[in-house]
């Protein structure tokens, strides 16, 4: 009997699912085939890559709630709703998870994390850090130093959202360290910085579902080593009168 598996295994759809064809959010690829075909997940970290709108974190979302993590962010112990607004695609999933593993986890979403300091403030140990006090990268940071410290199940959404170039590869030496140490990563990102991370798990997500990728291979990538080369052969279309 194999005890060295990541905290999930695999995604899959529900015996009781209820959302129909048609439905929302079956209608964007990328759910749709995760309800089709599942997904399964290995150790360390897989990163969802897509443009706005492509369903990258409205994946993270589902799962990490069917794994039973606070919608808004934060782990399964302390939940704060600012405003329900997740999609109802976590009912129809089924986690499974990794024979001996911890349900310990931690939601890093980087629109609601105002929401969640603030309920820490009410309900964290006096320990806690001063979250309001710090700029908005310092306080991912120390999310990232305090939370992310054990070998469990941590998704991510956008997290480079509140991060300089710098923060950005501090974020990558912290999944590297979680990885190296049994823990699980899924993370939805635009950053082509945080995609290059040796060893991660691309997945490109679009109007075709959810595909393996490669970093060379994101159009992510492409378009930015193309932009950085010669912006104005972007610019001169955007800044271009009608």
């Amino acid at each position: 009997m194999n005890f060295d598996q990541p905290p999930v295994v695999r995604v899959s759809r529900s015996s009781h699912a209820e959302l129909t064809a048609g439905e929302w959010p079956r209608t964007i690829p990328a759910a749709e085939q995760l309800l089709k075909d599942g997904l399964d997940l290995g150790p360390g970290v897989t990163f969802l890559v897509g443009e706005n709108g492509s369903g990258k974190s409205t994946l993270v979302e589902a799962i990490a709630v069917a794994y039973g993590l606070s919608p808004e962010g934060g782990s399964a112990h302390g939940r704060h709703e600012t405003r329900s607004t997740e999609s109802p695609l976590h009912r129809d999933l089924q986690i499974q998870r990794g024979i001996g593993t911890g349900r310990w986890g931690f939601f890093l979403r980087a629109e609601t994390m105002h929401g969640w300091y603030t309920y820490m403030d009410d309900y964290g140990s006096p320990t806690e850090a001063d979250y309001h006090a710090m700029s908005h990268g310092e306080s991912f940071l120390e999310v990232l130093n305090s939370k992310f410290d054990s070998p469990s199940f941590y998704c991510l959404d956008e997290p480079e959202a509140a991060l300089s170039f710098r923060s950005t590869l501090t974020l990558i030496r912290v999944l590297h360290d979680i990885a190296a140490v049994g823990g699980q990563v899924l993370c939805a990102t635009h950053s082509p910085v945080l995609a290059s991370m040796p060893g991660a798990r691309i997945l490109e997500i679009g109007d075709w579902g959810i595909r393996e990728s490669t970093w060379d291979e994101l159009e992510l990538v492409k378009h930015w080593k193309a932009y950085l080369d010669a912006p104005m052969r972007y610019l001169r279309h955007t800044l271009a009168d009608d």
